[in-house]
C-alpha cells in the first residue's frame, strides 16, 4: 500500500477523456445500487422485528441476533471481497455477490424456521459485502484506464447513495411489513438484486483474464489462513466490545491473540489478505483507518443516543424522532454533494471534524423541555461530519492505495466503520445505564465532544491529507497523494 500510487496521473497530466464521458449512469448506477444494498437491508430489517419474532415465538435478543448476523458477515467480508476482487477480476466479484445476496432473498421469502432466516441474513450480509470494494476496484480501473484522475464526484454518489437509502429503508421496511407483512423485507432484495446484476452485467467490460495458477494456486492466493484469522480477530472483537456492560473478557483474549497470529501469518504469506508490512510502510493509511473508526463512533453514538432521548426523555414519538432525524440525512447529503464536485477534500474533513465536537456541545445543554428550534439544530450540525468525513476519509483512502490493493483497503475501510457502529451500543449503554435520562445523554454529549475534538488534533497533525484531487472537472488541481 504505497503512499502514493505513482499510476494515478498527477496535477499536470492533462486528462484524456471527462469525467462524464467515462462514468455516466450505465456504468455507475448498478454499482451505486450494488453499494446500497448493505446498508437499506442494515436498517430496513428493524421494522419486521416485532412481527417475526411473534410469528416464531422469540424474544427481543433472538429477533435482534437478525441485526448482528449481518454486521458480522459484513465486517469480516468486505476486504475479503476485496481480495478476491484483485485475484479474479471486481466485475466477476460484484455480480458473484449479487447472485449470493439474491440468493439470500429468496430463502429468506420462503424461510420455514428462524434458523434459515439467520441463514438468509448471513448470505445477504456476504453477497452485499462484495459490492462495495469491488466497485471502487472498478472506479480506480476505469480512471487509470481513462487517466481522469480522482473521480470524486462518482465517489461522492457512492456515499450520497448509501445515505440516501439509509434514511429510506426504515419507512421504506414499514411500508413493506405493513402492506405484504416481514417476508416482503426479505423478498425485496430479489428484484434489486437481479437489476443490478443485469445492469452491470451489461454495461462494466469483462475483466481481464485472470492468471493461471491451478486450484493449489489460487487457494494460496485467496489466503484462506488469513482469511480465518481475520474472521476470528474481528467476529470475537465485536462481540467483546458489544457489550461492555459485562465484558466477555475470553473473547477479548481471543481476538488479540487472533490478530496477533494474524500478523505474523501475513508477514510470511506470499499474497496476504492484509499486506501488514505495505501497511505499516503507510502511517498515512492507518490514520485514515483510525479517523474513520473515531468518526463512526461519533456518529453513531450521537445518532443512536438522540434518538432513544428524543423517545425516552423528551417525550417524542418514534414518527417524531425519525422526522426529527431528517435534517441530519438532508445536510450530509447536500453537503457530501457540494464538496465532491469540486475534489475538496481537507477542509470538508477538519470542517465535519469540529462539526462533529459542535454536535457534542449542543448535546451538553440539552434537557428534556428543550425547544424544537434546538434539537433541529443539532441534528442538523452532527448532518456535517456524516456527509464530509465519510466523503473525505473514502476519496483520501483512494489516493492512498495502489491499484491492486484499493478493493481490499476499501473493505477494511467499511470494517473500521463497523466497529466503531457496534462499539457505540456499548458507549450508549454506559452512559444510560438502565433509564434515558438527560444526564445520561449529557455524557454522551461529552464523549461526542471528546471524539471531535480527538479528529480535529488527528487532522491538523497530517499533513498527507490532500487539500483537493487532481480531477478532469478543473483546472485548478493538486495532486492526488499530497497536501496542497
Amino acid at each position: 500500500m504505497s503512499q502514493i500510487p505513482p499510476s494515478l496521473p498527477d496535477a499536470s497530466t492533462k486528462p484524456t477523456v471527462s469525467v462524464d464521458d467515462g462514468f455516466s449512469l450505465r456504468f455507475t448506477f448498478p454499482l451505486m445500487l450494488g453499494t446500497t444494498l448493505n446498508p437499506v437491508n442494515t436498517s430496513m430489517i428493524a421494522t419486521g422485528l416485532a412481527g417475526l419474532a411473534a410469528d416464531y415465538h422469540l424474544g427481543p435478543g433472538p429477533a435482534a441476533s437478525l441485526v448482528s448476523v449481518l454486521y458480522l458477515c459484513s465486517a469480516v467480508m468486505q476486504p475479503t471481497m476485496g481480495k478476491l476482487a484483485s485475484i479474479f477480476g471486481p466485475r466477476k466479484i460484484f455480480l458473484t455477490g449479487v447472485a449470493i445476496l439474491l440468493a439470500g432473498g429468496v430463502i429468506g421469502t420462503i424461510a420455514p424456521g428462524f434458523q434459515v432466516l439467520l441463514l438468509s441474513r448471513a448470505l445477504i450480509g456476504i453477497g452485499s459485502s462484495a459490492c462495495y470494494p469491488a466497485s471502487m476496484a472498478l472506479v480506480r480501473r476505469r480512471a487509470e484506464r481513462l487517466k481522469t484522475g480522482v473521480p470524486s464526484a462518482v465517489l461522492g454518489n457512492f456515499s450520497i447513495a448509501s445515505q440516501i437509502v439509509a434514511v429510506l429503508g426504515l419507512p421504506l421496511g414499514g411500508v413493506l411489513d405493513g402492506a405484504f407483512g416481514w417476508r416482503a423485507l426479505f423478498f425485496v432484495n430479489v428484484p434489486l438484486a437481479a437489476f443490478a446484476f443485469i445492469f452491470a452485467a451489461k454495461n462494466v467490460e469483462k475483466d481481464p483474464p485472470a492468471k493461471a495458477r491451478g486450484f493449489k494456486g489460487a487457494l494460496a492466493s485467496v489466503d484462506p489462513v488469513g482469511i480465518v484469522l481475520f474472521a476470528l480477530s474481528v467476529v470475537c472483537l465485536l462481540q467483546f466490545l458489544n457489550d461492555l456492560d459485562r465484558p466477555a473478557w475470553p473473547l477479548g483474549a481471543i481476538a488479540l491473540a487472533a490478530l496477533t497470529g494474524l500478523i505474523w501469518w501475513e508477514r510470511r504469506s506470499a499474497s496476504p489478505l492484509i499486506d501488514v508490512r505495505s501497511l505499516a510502510r503507510n502511517p498515512a493509511l492507518r490514520r485514515t483507518y483510525l479517523r474513520q473508526l473515531l468518526v463512526g463512533l461519533g456518529i453513531y453514538a450521537s445518532m443512536y443516543s438522540l434518538t432513544q432521548w428524543l423517545e425516552g426523555s423528551a417525550g417524542y414519538s418514534s414518527f417524531q424522532a425519525g422526522m426529527i432525524m431528517l435534517p441530519m440525512s438532508a445536510v450530509s447529503m447536500i453537503l457530501a454533494r457540494f464538496v465532491s464536485t469540486r475534489g475538496w477534500v481537507r477542509w470538508p474533513l477538519l470542517t465535519g471534524n469540529v462539526a462533529l465536537a459542535g454536535g457534542g456541545l449542543l448535546m451538553l445543554t440539552a434537557h428534556a423541555s428543550s425547544p424544537l428550534a434546538v434539537i433541529l439544530l443539532t441534528t442538523g450540525v452532527l448532518g456535517f461530519p456524516n456527509g464530509l468525513c465519510n466523503f473525505a476519509n473514502q476519496t483520501t483512502l483512494f489516493v492512498q492505495t495502489a491499484a491492486e490493493e484499493v478493493g481490499v483497503a476499501a473493505g477494511l475501510l467499511r470494517t473500521f466503520g463497523y466497529i466503531g457502529a457496534i462499539f457505540s451500543s456499548s458507549v450508549i449503554s454506559l452512559s444510560f445505564g438502565d433509564h434515558v435520562t438527560d444526564s445520561g445523554f449529557h455524557r454522551m454529549g461529552w464523549v461526542v465532544l471528546a471524539l471531535g475534538a480527538l479528529t480535529v488534533l488527528a487532522t491538523l497533525l497530517d499533513r498527507t491529507i490532500p487539500t483537493t484531487v487532481a480531477q478532469d472537472n478543473g483546472p485548478d488541481t493538486a495532486n492526488e497523494g499530497t497536501p496542497r
